[in-house]
């Protein structure tokens, strides 16, 4: 990693370009921020030590005329004056951490460290998703937050190998569209994707299922039938919801695994089983060992390498781009989001993740009327969600009534009459409501 150091005091330069340059860093100093900004112009630097007090450009103003050449380059404030308030206002304009002088030198060493590790996740993330964007998927995988990065780092990282994956997220959460980008990236990726839902096959069938059967070998086998482990042959299985594979086959899965032979069903003759395999599941794995649900061996076999994909409540810095690309797909005419429908979404917990947001996007679509959704266009269980998570019961009983009689009022087009028949209540009580809630026809709602 290429770094600039910036700093007026010749001392402080030379002990940090010393120590850095033994730890293996390519170190460049600058004297004051003029300089700095040439330095910076002339080689790409990934990480600035940046000297918060100098006598022609201050820090801030070096930080900032740097943002705007390379608004990706890290940067970490450096300063003799350190209170809260200057940590908070270098954090915003854009550095990255925040040392006093004396500088420890262990500490600096750790900051650095970590954000080179930033830095190599933000890369293979990108590698991988230039990857994604270049391949025909049946759904592109949409996130720029840390979360999805960081799961895109580690897919870019396994997916070469020949490990098996396991997957573990919510439901919804799209380990079967990661599991499509972990065959893309692999080298086996000519080759075919068999998915097997474990939690959709009859106990009785399963072994079929898997491992195919010869004619004969059960009432109902007119036939000989290969399985998804002959059709997976030279490409990747996918096994989703393996938590729900009856306990009587996970032997047989194992030995498959580990001798990458199977056997069809009513055949002695073994047949070669060489396929990658990625698992999935929304249950723990590791509780289910313990209740003797799942077997051990199994288990450590499948976990070779894991992947926890983010529920989308952990990951909320993506919800307006999913639903950018949600409208794109499903909308027909020109649709946009008021402030008030995105604010009410981004606030609310998704238990159902992605598909859920998906199916929403799908419903409100179809059923809204004008070309701006707002928030009284959403599902009752998002507006009320928004307002029932917060204070005691009075307070909550409260806000879901003013939500009823606003959604009525709208709905209604302010007549009241119409409002208070539709509420079951007079419209005495209802003009009542309205001035206790303050509610008038311009309010905005929140």
């Amino acid at each position: 990693m290429k770094i600039l150091i910036v700093d007026d005091e010749d001392m402080q330069r030379d002990i940090l370009k010393g120590f850095l340059r033994k730890k293996g860093y390519e170190v460049v100093t600058a004297a004051n921020g003029q300089e700095a900004l040439r330095r910076f112009m002339e080689l790409p630097f990934q990480l600035v030590l940046l000297d918060h007090r100098m006598p022609d450009l201050t820090g801030d103003e070096v930080l900032a005329n740097m943002k705007a050449i390379n608004p990706l380059v890290r940067a970490i404030m450096i300063t003799a004056y350190g209170t809260v308030d200057t940590a908070v206002e270098v954090m915003k304009l854009g550095a990255d951490d925040f040392l006093e002088k004396p500088v420890d030198l262990v500490q600096l060493l750790d900051k650095i460290q970590m954000t080179e590790q930033h830095i190599i996740v933000e890369e293979e993330a990108a590698d991988a998703a230039d990857t994604l964007d270049q391949s025909e998927l049946p759904i592109k995988i949409v996130g720029q937050g840390a979360a999805m990065k960081e799961v895109l780092s580690l897919v870019r990282r396994v997916a070469p190998t020949p490990w098996s994956v396991l997957l573990r997220g919510e439901s919804g959460t799209g380990k079967e569209l990661i599991a499509r980008l972990i065959h893309l990236l692999s080298p086996v990726s000519d080759g075919p994707f068999i998915e097997v839902n474990c939690g959709a096959i009859p106990e009785n069938l399963f072994e079929s299922e898997l491992f195919g059967h010869e004619k004969g070998a059960f009432t109902g086998a007119t036939s000989n039938r290969r399985g998804r482990f002959e059709l997976a042959r030279n490409g990747s299985l996918f096994l989703d919801e393996i938590g729900e594979l009856p306990l009587s086959l996970q032997p047989k899965l194992l030995r498959a695994l580990q001798e990458k032979q199977i056997s069809r069903v009513g055949s002695e003759k073994e047949i070669s089983a060489d396929v990658r395999v990625i698992t999935a599941t929304n249950r723990d794995l590791r509780t289910l060992v313990e209740q003797g649900l799942f077997r051990e061996d199994l288990y450590y076999r499948l976990n070779v390498f894991d992947i926890e994909l983010p529920p989308l409540r952990r990951r909320k810095e993506d919800i307006p781009d999913l639903i950018e690309f949600f409208l794109e797909k499903y909308s027909s005419r020109p649709v946009v989001f008021g402030a008030d429908a995105m604010t009410t979404l981004v606030k609310y917990s998704f238990p159902g993740n992605v598909r859920e947001l998906e199916h929403m996007i799908q419903r409100t679509v179809t059923l809204g009327r004008g070309r701006v959704i707002q928030a009284r266009d959403l599902p009752p269980e998002v507006r009320y969600q928004q307002v029932t998570e917060e204070g005691n019961l009075v307070e909550r009983l409260e806000a879901v009534e003013r939500e009823m009689l606003m959604s009525s009022l709208e709905k209604n087009e302010w007549v009241q009459t119409k409002a208070a028949e539709s509420l079951g209540i007079s419209e005495r009580v209802l003009r009542y409501k309205m001035k206790k809630y303050n509610i008038k026809k311009n309010l905005i709602r929140r």
